[in-house]
């Protein structure tokens, strides 16, 4: 493929629910355009942007993919995003190098469901441009009068419809352009010009289309008041200024599958999406902290975004990158201003869903692929060590579901870790760590189904099999009374014996762990063993008496004790203060804690009730809600709820919230656990002792 100056690049991101035909969609374009020869279907698992063994598998996109080309002399870089909530990321990645997005719903559906309202506050946050595709318009059940009416009791006059069917007998008969004043039969995916229809629905929508067409300049104002029809000139300018300006949405009603109205759609793409052009002005940070806006010239100073990674076991790393201002050949030094490193370029390709096409240079306002940039990473900024810039990088969500993973062949650890790394770099919304206390290998992730792929995935690409189990939880121990107790350890085995004596008064205080004081009179203890007492009770809180969990609040006052003058040692005196805590532990009321998380969780009104009932129910408490500003509809909950009874949070949130909730949690404290839980508590971990 050529190189395209950055007024005829367009970079589209398809966003929306999961099934509505997103990457169908995507390959019909493709089709249409005439970038394949052949159209593939997701359920065949041999559509251009589900190329992942695991996508063709599961028949559903898992990650974003990136296919290029061209029409009417326009570079299209297309970029489908997974619908399912899980995995999320993909949208992040696909708006930070996108200029304008195509929201897909289901006109068989009929609904403005969540996936189109996150993909539309997705394209908001970015101040992208915002096309509305009714797709499976000539679906058997389609009912695409229903969802317009939706749509437009959401966005008002900003809508604008474009492209929509001619319906009768409740099938439609012909698709009708407003912007060409043409309508159109569809045959075997081939348009076929008919004469235009009429009708009091038709109309209706017409109106609608002038009055956005309108609302884009005065003189085209004053020829809508004067009853002067629009030319197709005038449609296309109004169309233009206001989905630059964010005050038109088009809506295009097409089918994916059969293809109709996806030449209209392209149309559309190419004549009203902003060129990488017109979405210029990206603001960068320089080396001394202040603003440059970076306009969208191959001249201007390097910039470019990473906006995804692909690990690929054959291949090595793919960098996905965007590039701002400035050009990539395979001669530029890459620098990195998070890491301080240049590195070389590899190779520069176009990618084309899983396949990639040879390039030389990367462009202002285009996007392509360099292999093998190990110190990259997903949000990276790629510039000149001589005009370092750093460029907004991307705000993935936190992972928040997290399960242990144990191998199913000794000694595969390390594999584990290893190629989890990798896929960490390809999915930065994956977290992956062991947990020091509890020893296990843990991963985190956004949800079941995502953690469920990253696991697949670690089979397919990595040859490594791991099962799945609930983390263990990090409890700890403390005592609640004062209590005084005697280690005395005595050892005569010939020559020099062992002999150490301690008294040590045991009392709760507000120490992380163990507070160590000394109330020695008359030399009883000589100073010089202080220290062992010290570290043998150290040693000992590090298994609490209760459940072998670690001993905190404990403050140790050694306060009497006797020695030997041949026969005791530091060792003693350490095994004696670890006696000492055996014998007083016991006595001291011991309890177990658990740890406590601040939940702070966004959750429309409707579900409010539903949530802080499931949140009472896991032993939380709430602690208050407000209004979250920007967000109609939508409030801020905040509680305090045991760690341990967060596991299936994620899902029952998503379950009840319809996917419009979102939550994140940090450590708040350590609190008693209920006598009643902690009998089973205990009673596990002796059994796992056993």
């Amino acid at each position: 493929m050529k190189t395209y100056h950055s007024d005829n690049i367009r970079n589209i991101v398809v966003a929306g629910h999961a099934g509505r035909g997103k990457t169908t969609l995507c390959e019909a374009m493709l089709y249409v355009a005439g970038a394949i020869k052949r159209l593939g279907k997701v359920t065949d698992g041999t559509t251009v942007m589900d190329f992942d063994a695991e996508e063709k598998k599961r028949g559903s996109s898992l990650q974003s993919a990136v296919a290029s080309f061209e029409c009417n002399k326009v570079k299209v870089n297309l970029i489908d995003t997974p619908g399912l909530f899980d995995f999320a990321g993909g949208l992040i990645e696909a708006v930070r190098a996108a200029g304008c997005m195509l929201i897909v719903t289901d006109a068989e559906k009929a609904k403005y469901d969540v996936g189109a309202e996150k993909a539309f506050a997705a394209a908001e946050s970015r101040n992208l441009s915002k096309f509305f595709v009714i797709n499976k318009t000539d679906a058997e059940n389609a009912n695409f009068g229903n969802l317009f009416e939706e749509l437009h009791a959401i966005h008002g006059n900003k809508l604008c419809p474009v492209v929509v069917p001619y319906i009768e007998n409740n099938k439609i008969k012909h698709l009708v352009n407003f912007a060409q004043n043409k309508a159109y039969d569809y045959k075997d995916g081939k348009a076929v010009e008919v004469d235009m229809p009429t009708g009091e629905k038709l109309e209706a929508m017409r109106e609608m289309f002038n009055e956005s067409v309108a609302t884009a300049s005065d003189e085209l104002m004053e020829k809508y008041f004067a009853g002067e029809p629009f030319t197709e000139e005038d449609a296309l300018e109004g169309l233009l200024t206001g989905v630059a300006e964010g005050s038109i949405y088009p809506v295009y009603a097409c089918s994916g599958a059969t293809l109709q109205g996806v030449d209209l759609l392209l149309n559309g793409i190419v004549n009203l999406a902003p060129s990488a052009t017109a979405k210029a002005g990206e603001i960068a940070t320089d080396a001394s902290g202040n603003e440059v806006e970076l306009p969208c010239d191959v001249n201007g100073p390097l910039a470019a975004i990473c906006f995804k990674t692909i690990a690929d076991p054959f291949v090595g790393k793919l960098s996905y990158v965007k590039v701002v201002s400035g050009k990539i050949t395979a001669d530029t030094p890459c620098y990195c201003a998070r890491t301080t490193n240049t590195e070389r370029v590899g190779k520069i390709a176009y990618p084309h869903g899983g396949k990639q096409e040879d390039a030389t240079e990367i462009t202002a306002g285009d996007i392509a692929v360099i292999t093998k940039l190990s110190g990259i990473k997903t949000g990276d900024t790629i510039t000149d060590a001589k005009n370092p810039l750093t460029l907004e990088g991307l705000d993935l969500p936190t992972p928040c579901t997290i399960m242990a993973t144990k191998t199913t062949k000794k000694g595969d650890e390390d594999k584990i870790a290893q190629g989890l790394i990798k896929l960490m770099e390809e999915d930065p919304t994956i977290s992956f760590y062991t947990n020091p206390e509890t020893k296990e290998q843990v991963l985190a992730g956004i949800g079941e189904q995502h953690i469920d792929a990253v696991i697949a995935k670690l089979k397919t690409k990595f040859g490594v099999e791991v099962k799945l189990e609930p983390p263990k939880i990090a409890y700890r121990e403390t005592i609640k009374k004062k209590v005084e107790a005697q280690g005395r350890y005595k050892k005569q085995s010939g020559g020099h014996g062992q002999y150490g004596d301690v008294w040590i008064r045991f009392e709760p205080c507000e120490t992380p762990g163990l507070e160590f004081a000394e109330e020695v009179f008359g030399g009883a203890v000589p100073k010089n063993f202080f220290p062992a007492v010290e570290k043998g009770l150290e040693a000992a809180i590090e298994k609490g008496v209760l459940a072998g969990y670690p001993m905190v609040g404990l403050k140790a006052t050694l306060y009497d004790g006797s020695y030997h003058p041949v026969d005791s040692s530091e060792m003693a005196f350490k095994t004696a203060a670890s006696l000492a805590y055996k014998e007083g532990m016991p006595k001291a009321n011991p309890t177990l804690l658990e740890p406590i998380q601040t939940l702070t969780a966004e959750v429309p009104d409707d579900n409010m009730g539903d949530i802080m009932g499931d949140i009472t129910k896991r032993r939380g408490r709430v602690l208050g809600m407000e209004q979250i500003a920007g967000k109609k509809g939508m409030q801020q909950l905040v509680a305090e709820v045991p760690e341990a009874e967060l596991f299936d949070f994620s899902t029952v949130l998503r379950s009840v919230t319809k996917g419009r909730g979102s939550f994140g949690v940090e450590f708040a404290r350590y609190e008693e656990v209920p006598e009643s839980v902690a009998t089973k508590i205990i009673e596990e971990s002796q059994a796992e002792a056993e």
